[in-house]
C-alpha cells in the first residue's frame, strides 16, 4: 500500500472538519483515500479516482468525537503507483459555527418583498395582510402507503403538512404485477386519487429495481429474452399509466449497489431502460436513486465519484436529453457525518442537475430527532438540493426505520422536529401584518409561490382582495425589494 503522510494535527472538540486536496498518481488511475488516524481509530475523510498527468480533487469531511492528536494519510490499494498530493485544506467548524452558517445562508436566499395595496389608484393604509406559501421552492415531503386509504386520522395528519410524497411500495413492480401478465394498479390508483384531491405531488418510485431480492417472484427464472420483454412491458405500462401525474421517476433503483438487470441483459441494461423511459416521457426528471452516497463514506461502491461515473454513462446514451437525468440520494442515516454530507453534495451539485434527498430517515437512537434535524437543515440549506422526502410512511406495526407519530397520530420527537422546520421555512406558517401609511407591507420570503389575502378597512370600496405571486431565489448582489402590487 502506497502511503503519503502529512504532519500531525491536534483536534479539539466539538469539531466538524471540511477537507480538500489535489491528488495525482504516477501512472494509470487508482482510487486514493484520505484517512485520519485519531485517538479513536482510523476515520476515512474522502476518496476519489486519481489519474496520472492531471490533478483530481479529493473532497470530504469528518466529525471529530474525541480530542487528541491526529495524523492524515493518503493511501491506495494499488501498490505500483506513487501518490502526489498538493494544496491540502482543512477547515474546522464548531457546531455553533456550522449552525450559524446555515442561518446566514437561509437569510441570504430570502427575498425582500414589498406588497403595495391600492384602491382606485390610492394607497390603502391599515389593511390586514395574510401570506401563505402555496408551493415551496424547496419542498419537504413524506412517504406514505396504502394505510392512508382507510385511516382518516392518518389522512388528516399527513395532508395538513406535506405537499409532496412517495408511495412506499405501491408503485413497485412486485406490487403491480405479482403474477406475470396480471397487472393490478388498484391500490396505487386509489392512493393517487386521494393524494391529488389534496394537491400533493408524487414522485414515481420505482419502475425497476436492480436488487435481485426485490423482483416479482416470477422474474428471476426468466431467460434474457423473456426478461427483456417483461421489463420493457413494465416500463411502458407504469409510465404510460401515470404520465402527467408524477413529478419524476426512479427508473432503475439502486443500480450501483446491485446489477440484477445487468447480470441478465448485459452491462448497458440500465442505460437502455433510462433511454426507454426518456422516450416515453421527456417532461419529468429521471432519477438515479441510491443509498450510502451521503450516509457511509466507507461504502466504496457508491462514492460521489462512482455515482457520477454511472450517471455520465447513462447520460451518454440519452444524448441531447442528458440533462433530463436527476440525482436521487436516499439518506438512510445511522449517525450523520455532516461535513462528508456537505462535501459530497458539493461534488454532485457541480453537475447542475436537480438533487433530491429521497428517503430521509435516522435509525433509532437517543439522538434520533437531533440527527434528523441536522440532516434536514443540511439539505434545505444546500443550494444544490431541490427537494426532500422523509421516509416515514406510517404503519401500525411500526415504520421502516423511523416514525413521526404514534398510532394515535400524536407527534413523536421526530414529528415535532419536522413541524418546527416546516413552520420555520414558511411551508406551513401563515404570516400576518398590516400596511403602513403608504399602503406598503414588507416581508422577507424564501423562494416559492405565495397567496396574499388582504382585508381592507371598512371604509374602502372593497373589503377583501387576494393575489398569488412567485418569489424567485435571491442572489447575494440582489438588494432591491420585489414589488407586489395588489389593486382594487
Amino acid at each position: 500500500m502506497e502511503i503519503w503522510k502529512k504532519e500531525s494535527l491536534l483536534l479539539l472538540l466539538p469539531l466538524w472538519i471540511l477537507f480538500a486536496a489535489w491528488v495525482q498518481v504516477s501512472e494509470g488511475e487508482s482510487e486514493v483515500r484520505a484517512v485520519f488516524k485519531t485517538v479513536t481509530g482510523l476515520k476515512r475523510a474522502a476518496s476519489t479516482v486519481a489519474r496520472s498527468r492531471c490533478w483530481s480533487m479529493l473532497k470530504g469531511g469528518l466529525t471529530v468525537n474525541a480530542s487528541g492528536p491526529a495524523e492524515l494519510f493518503f493511501d491506495s490499494h494499488n501498490t505500483s503507483v506513487e501518490i502526489w498530493v498538493d494544496s491540502v485544506s482543512l477547515q474546522p467548524f464548531t457546531h455553533e459555527e456550522w449552525n450559524s452558517h446555515h442561518v446566514e445562508h437561509i437569510e441570504k436566499t430570502k427575498r425582500r418583498v414589498r406588497i403595495r395595496v391600492d384602491a382606485q389608484g390610492k394607497p390603502v393604509a391599515n389593511s390586514k395582510i395574510s401570506i401563505k406559501q402555496k408551493i415551496s421552492g424547496k419542498p419537504v415531503g413524506c412517504a406514505t402507503n396504502k394505510n392512508i386509504l382507510s385511516n382518516v386520522g392518518y389522512q388528516n395528519w399527513f395532508t395538513s403538512r406535506f405537499s409532496h410524497t412517495t408511495f412506499e411500495d405501491e408503485m413497485k413492480w412486485y406490487s403491480n404485477e405479482p403474477t406475470q401478465g396480471r397487472e393490478d394498479y388498484s391500490v396505487s390508483d386509489s392512493m393517487m386519487a386521494l393524494i391529488k384531491q389534496h394537491n400533493i405531488a408524487v414522485r414515481g418510485h420505482n419502475i425497476l429495481w436492480d436488487d435481485p431480492q426485490y423482483q416479482p417472484s416470477w422474474v428471476p427464472s426468466l431467460g434474457p429474452n423473456d426478461l427483456s420483454a417483461a421489463a420493457t412491458k413494465r416500463v411502458n405500462s407504469i409510465m404510460t399509466k401515470y404520465k402527467g401525474q408524477v413529478i419524476g421517476w426512479d427508473v432503475v433503483n439502486e443500480n450501483l449497489h446491485f446489477n440484477f438487470l445487468e447480470s441478465k441483459l448485459g452491462p448497458t441494461a440500465s442505460s437502455t431502460f433510462y433511454k426507454m423511459a426518456s422516450d416515453i416521457d421527456s417532461s419529468v426528471p429521471l432519477f438515479m436513486n441510491e443509498y450510502n452516497t451521503l450516509e457511509e463514506k466507507g461504502d466504496t461502491a457508491v462514492t460521489p465519484d462512482k455515482y457520477l461515473a454511472k450517471l455520465k454513462e447513462i447520460q451518454s446514451v440519452l444524448g441531447v436529453k442528458a440533462n433530463q437525468m436527476a440525482i436521487g440520494l436516499e439518506c438512510h442515516f445511522d449517525v450523520p457525518d455532516l461535513p462528508y454530507v456537505r462535501s459530497s453534495l458539493d461534488t454532485l451539485a457541480a453537475t447542475k442537475l436537480p438533487i433530491w434527498l429521497t428517503e430521509i430517515d435516522v435509525k433509532s437512537n437517543p439522538k434520533q430527532a437531533t440527527f434528523l434535524e441536522q440532516v434536514l437543515r443540511e439539505g434545505h440549506g444546500h443550494p444544490g438540493v431541490s427537494g426532500m422526502v422523509i421516509w416515514a410512511a406510517w404503519k401500525p406495526e411500526g415504520c421502516y426505520h423511523m416514525c413521526l407519530t404514534d398510532n394515535n397520530f400524536n407527534n413523536l420527537a421526530t414529528g415535532d422536529v419536522v413541524d418546527k422546520l416546516l413552520k420555520e421555512w414558511g411551508i406551513t406558517a401563515t404570516l400576518q401584518g398590516q400596511t403602513d401609511a403608504h399602503g406598503f407591507f414588507e416581508v422577507s420570503l424564501l423562494h416559492g409561490e405565495y397567496e396574499v389575502k388582504i382585508s381592507l378597512p371598512v371604509d374602502a370600496a372593497n373589503t377583501s382582495l387576494s393575489h398569488r405571486f412567485k418569489v424567485e431565489p435571491a442572489h447575494e448582489s440582489q438588494d432591491q425589494a420585489m414589488i407586489v402590487q395588489v389593486s382594487t
